[in-house]
């Protein structure tokens, strides 16, 4: 029955954390019960390979803003989940375990931000999708001078049971090993393994809720994949006016993340939780995938308190009852990343009407607007031979150039698109720069949805 405020008036007291004092590197502390948050989870200590459960204590909480009796305080009640402390820094903690399988973590910046999770099952299909829950943690205390953090997890849903080992080194990035072992209790229509829960509000390629003074709110702008062939994928973000729900297929891909590229303040003029701060989180196999596709949810959402963007490696092996399978991989949390093209990126994607400026439109048209640094477009001479290659599944293309953009070292395109009449259906637009029979940049992928009702 707590309110909002009452149950964020609750604060773990330091001196209880586990190992506070003791010079091993990591502390740990525990949240409590309360609010969405009433599924306790079982927390133990292993030492010498013996577990030892943390039993629950009222006292390890300051209560006093609750008006709650801590004497009238079940001493089974459990935790909600926990958070990790790292030296030199035993203030702020670098990762949190909190409601259902999520857990989320920061880099250099110390920033939180986008969300990852155990497991995701049946996301984005008809039906409610399910949500498993890490219902028991164990600790391993560290040696002194570690640099990891060794902890398991039991994970349990309707569908599915799984055992996680993490091992968690701090710093940027901060570095997570995950090894899952998943035993499904019936058949998996859609199994989401490592995926990423993150936010997309607003930003200058889609305006569709900016009523915001900010420019831009969001926890993370695209999607990047380095697929089985080689060939890196840009996909920025959007808030959809409908659920979108895009598959790359891919064989062993060679990792993907949700990426949050744009580190510009300007463009977010949010001095209270600083969005361009807020990490980016890299998925990098370690076990082969197979055959598969990366999943992107994107879901509208009219604020910003709310995730409406989730990904995921869904494999294409039919998921049966009474299997045993096994996924490696590592997560990394922060601005520098393990693998980044060798081509030029896109820095930056606008859109707005289309059309000459100033002239009369005898159609509607959507500009696109995408920039490109890196790679060798820098060494380019200013009157170089790049040509825009765009695909489209519907419509046409009007207005296509390409040019030199000096402030970044890079090169624009610009390009309009001209939708089927009277169709709101999405168009998927596929775009890189070549010059010749050379690719020059990554491949930007968009999926845009052209407005019901259009301006003229």
């Amino acid at each position: 029955d707590l309110d909002w405020d009452q149950f964020q008036s609750i604060r773990f007291l330091p001196e209880h954390a586990l190992w506070a004092k003791q010079s091993l590197g990591f502390e740990l502390q525990f949240f409590h019960l309360g609010m969405q948050f009433r599924r306790a989870v079982r927390l133990h200590e292993v030492v010498d390979g013996v577990a030892r459960e943390i039993g629950y204590d009222p006292a390890m909480f300051d209560l006093s803003k609750t008006k709650l009796d801590p004497s009238k305080l079940p001493r089974d009640l459990g935790f909600a989940g926990f958070r990790v402390l790292a030296a030199p820094d035993l203030v702020r903690d670098v990762c949190a375990f909190l409601g259902a399988s999520y857990f989320r973590a920061v880099g250099g910046s110390l920033q939180y931000g986008l969300s990852a999770r155990g497991l995701a099952v049946d996301t984005g299909l008809s039906r409610a999708e399910e949500f498993p829950d890490f219902v028991a943690y164990w600790f391993e205390r560290p040696a002194p001078g570690t640099k990891t953090l060794s902890l398991f997890a039991l994970l349990d849903s309707p569908s599915v049971a799984g055992a996680y080992h993490f091992e968690i080194t701090p710093g940027e990035p901060l570095v997570m090993r995950i090894d899952s072992a998943l035993y499904p209790r019936k058949a998996i229509e859609r199994l989401g393994i490592a995926p990423l829960t993150s936010m997309f509000l607003t930003a200058p390629n889609d305006r569709r809720v900016a009523d915001d003074w900010r420019p831009s709110i969001h926890d993370s702008d695209g999607l990047s994949i380095w697929n089985g062939r080689g060939e890196w994928i840009w996909g920025p973000l959007v808030n959809p006016p409908a659920v979108h729900v895009s598959t790359f297929a891919d064989e062993h891909p060679h990792g993907y993340g949700l990426m949050q590229r744009d580190r510009n303040f300007d463009r977010y003029q949010d001095d209270g939780v600083f969005y361009d701060r807020r990490p980016s989180v890299w998925v990098e196999p370690l076990t082969p995938l197979g055959k598969g596709t990366v999943d992107l949810l994107e879901i509208p959402i009219a604020h910003e308190s709310m995730d409406n963007i989730v990904a995921f490696w869904n494999p294409a092996e039919p998921v049966e009852k009474g299997r045993e399978y096994l996924y490696a991989y590592k997560l990394y949390w922060g601005e520098k990343m393990p693998a980044a093209p060798n081509l030029a990126h896109a820095a930056a994607t606008w859109t707005g009407i289309g059309g000459q400026v100033g002239g009369d439109r005898e159609h509607f048209s959507w500009r696109f607007v995408v920039d490109f640094a890196g790679g060798e477009l820098a060494s380019l001479p200013q009157d170089a031979n790049v040509e825009p290659v765009i695909t489209l599944s519907r419509g046409r293309t009007e207005l296509v150039s390409a040019r030199p953009l000096a402030s970044i070292r890079g090169w624009r395109a610009m390009f309009d698109v001209v939708p089927p009449e009277a169709k709101a259906d999405p168009i998927d637009i596929r775009l890189f720069l070549r010059s010749g029979e050379k690719t020059l940049t990554e491949t930007w992928l968009y999926q845009w949805s052209p407005p019901a009702k259009r301006p003229g």
